[in-house]
């Protein structure tokens, strides 16, 4: 059984994630944690002062977010009664991150589903702040969805790779488990910097080889290419349901997310991403 998270603030985009969760884990047996954060610091005097007096501050804030949340899980198990799905609510009252990280290792959650959401900021055009944070600092697999995007099979799935980074095969169980699920296809795309071929790339691509035997997959390779540019033109030209990579170096991500000094070309994408950590 998965155990999965499902952060809200009840937004669209929000809203729009936990539809594609929905679709994505079909025919699965799952335990959804639905996840609303409040702070105090959206909240003012006035707002405190209306609550009944016998109601403490606390509940006075919480309360109707819990009256949302129960409506939300109410839709969710009239809309997909004929899954094996069992939903829980949580409140926190909490810094985002620190909410999302308590969770994590509270609830043993396997992946984060959650929108892309739009942020202000350079390096936040298309990523809003807590995702961004979310995917740089929690240490679990992260299913960003982008705005508007609807659930389909993922049947191409890209994998892309840093032309410093090495084929890591101890933490990519959530892109085995999309692939085998959907009988996807697979095309495994080496970013590079530069034309430089070394023994290693060979011996990975060997590596690679052997850890996909009985699945289709495709070996790509762009060069003197933005990052950001490259993966979203393959995207298009592939007809990609979905990207993956890993966060192990942060200075790729921040290449997907906010471009190059030179290219200054930010990461918008089109199709479901999922960040794997190692």
């Amino acid at each position: 059984m998965k155990n999965i998270l499902l952060p809200t603030d009840f937004s669209n985009n929000a809203r729009n994630a936990i539809e594609y969760a929905m679709g994505f884990f079909k025919n699965e047996l799952c335990t959804f944690y639905i996840l609303n954060v409040q702070k105090v610091s959206k909240y003012t005097t006035d707002d405190l002062m209306v609550a009944p007096a016998d109601t403490s501050i606390h509940q006075s804030v919480i309360s109707e977010a819990k009256k949302k949340l129960n409506k939300l899980v109410e839709d969710l198990k009239e809309k997909y009664s004929n899954e094996s799905y069992t939903f829980h609510t949580i409140i926190d009252y909490d810094i985002f991150i620190d909410a999302i990280r308590q969770t994590v290792k509270n609830k043993d959650i396997d992946i984060i589903v959650m929108g892309t959401n739009g942020a202000t900021g350079v390096a936040e055009i298309i990523f809003g702040s807590n995702t961004l944070n979310v995917i740089r600092r929690i240490d679990c697999p992260i299913i960003a969805i982008p705005h508007k995007y609807t659930f389909k099979n993922p049947k191409t799935i890209l994998y892309a790779i840093d032309c410093s980074g090495h084929f890591d095969t101890e933490n990519i169980k959530p892109l085995m488990g999309a692939i085998i699920k959907y009988t996807s296809s697979l095309r495994i795309l080496k970013i590079r910097e530069d034309e430089t071929i070394t023994v290693a790339d060979f011996d990975e691509k060997k590596h690679m080889k052997e850890f996909f035997k009985g699945i289709n997959h495709t070996f790509h390779s762009i060069t003197n290419v933005p990052t950001a540019l490259a993966v979203n033109s393959f995207v298009q030209i592939m007809d990609v349901d979905m990207t993956a990579m890993f966060s192990k170096r942060e200075t790729f991500l921040d290449r997907f997310f906010k471009g190059s000094e030179t290219s200054k070309i930010s990461y918008a994408t089109r199709v479901p991403l999922l960040i794997m950590h190692s």
